[in-house]
């Protein structure tokens, strides 16, 4: 299942879509042929590859690495004013991460945080109702590694096979 933040078309529009863990895990598959959802190592890969030592990688919460989270951000005109934007290396990947907001389910699935957050889903199950997540965020330079509800809804970013 999939919502668009505040039910508004116009935000699929810049932001995309914001999809429930069991959508990512869906045999038909959210991404286009010959992409997937990366998994928690892969995304591991990628914030080592900008930079992060493997101890911070495989550390969980906010407190991991230094800037990856401005070098995987983009369009500064999206965030709220912060670290993330006014860190020099921002957006210099070229992967564009957006403040997409989440929808919660624990709240009547109200959405949250639109220009304040953008969280991706990653393949990999965290078990039972929780799934790993990473989330940039306005007041960081870097890039969160977090585990939580599969309910909730967060943006799919796809990686080619």
């Amino acid at each position: 299942q999939y919502g668009v933040y505040d039910n508004d078309p116009s935000n699929a529009d810049i932001y995309g879509n914001l999809y429930n863990w069991a959508v990512v895990n869906d045999d038909r598959g959210v991404c286009p042929e010959g992409f997937h959802v990366p998994s928690d190592a892969e995304f591991m890969e990628l914030e080592m590859f900008f930079g992060m030592s493997e101890v911070y990688a495989n550390s969980y919460g906010w407190n991991r690495g230094e800037n990856e989270g401005s070098i995987l951000a983009g369009n500064s005109e999206l965030w709220s004013d912060g670290d993330l934007e006014n860190n020099p290396d921002f957006g210099t990947s070229g992967l564009n991460g957006l403040p997409t907001g989440y929808r919660d389910h624990t709240l009547d699935g109200s959405y949250f945080s639109l220009d304040e957050y953008g969280s991706f889903w990653t393949s990999s199950d965290g078990g039972g109702d929780i799934a790993w997540f990473r989330r940039l965020g306005y007041v960081y330079s870097s890039i969160a590694r977090f585990n939580y509800w599969k309910q909730d809804g967060f943006s799919v970013r796809c990686l080619g096979d």
